[in-house]
């Protein structure tokens, strides 16, 4: 019996860990207590140059959307970003600058880049993409 109720008790220990989890994951997420307290439009920012450079550097043939995004307060907003890009066969790379407000996402140079799907996705997230430039490396 004693074990009947410690597998129980890990099963609910599990099931409410997962449920936590993916009540964060809902759009209703709330970022009260996180360490931003306003948060960033990405629009009015430059790219932090050394960033791009590092993010660039292997990348010789490929094309890079920057993408301005508002919204972002937090890391979790970052990492739904990232998760979410990752998903998608077609990026190469990807980097999230929570700080400054933009995403890089690197394609292949004959990979048509649709801004309506890039702000689906980050819109799935809870933040607006705002912007798109597209650079040939």
């Amino acid at each position: 019996m004693k074990y009947l109720y410690l597998v129980f008790v890990m099963m609910a220990a599990v099931y409410t860990s997962a449920h936590n989890h993916t009540m964060h994951d809902m759009d209703s997420h709330n970022h009260e207590g996180h360490l931003h307290d306003t948060m960033v439009d990405g629009k009015l920012l430059e790219v932090d140059p050394k960033r791009f450079d590092d993010f660039v550097a292997e990348l010789e043939g490929k094309q890079v959307a920057v993408v301005s995004v508002s919204g972002m307060v937090c890391d979790f907003c970052a990492r739904g970003i990232e998760k979410t890009f990752s998903k998608d066969k077609s990026v190469l790379k990807l980097d999230v600058d929570l700080s400054g407000g933009k995403v890089l996402i690197a394609f292949d140079k004959d990979q048509i880049i649709d801004f309506e799907d890039i702000k689906k996705k980050i819109l799935s997230n809870g933040q607006n993409a705002t912007d798109l430039q597209i650079i040939k490396i």
